[in-house]
């Protein structure tokens, strides 16, 4: 039982559903069609993680890249940046060894949203 679900928005919700995939991985849990035919409301898994996704209703800025991002923890850190790299993922942190034993790397996806992936496991 999950207790903690970040929700993402993003303009084209399905194309982030799709680009979430190929990039990072995420499968699909559910989709809630509205009744125009967009998303209303979508559930990813990233490994024993969930992350809702809906959509902008409102143009707002984002956030410093250093005022929030989402963690994912992952085995492989340096495959799953070069996935992200081909999928087109802007890498905004390369892959490097923390001083607390974990492997790291960021990327901003398609809406800004910058992701933190490392093996450091809370």
């Amino acid at each position: 039982m999950r207790t903690v679900c970040p929700i993402l928005t993003y303009p084209d919700v399905r194309a982030a559903i799709d680009w979430l995939g190929v990039a990072f991985g995420a499968t699909v849990h559910q989709v809630h069609d509205a009744p125009d035919g967009t998303v209303a409301h979508a559930e990813l898994l990233l490994g024993t993680g969930l992350v809702m996704l809906g959509p902008r209703r409102h143009p707002r800025n984002q956030p410093a890249d250093d005022e929030w991002s989402l963690y994912v923890a992952v085995d492989d850190v340096d495959a799953h940046c070069a996935r992200a790299r081909t999928a087109g993922a802007e890498i905004v942190r390369e892959p490097s060894d923390t001083d607390y034993g974990s492997r790291e790397y960021s990327a901003r996806d398609l809406a800004g949203t910058v992701w933190s992936f490392g093996t450091y496991r809370p």
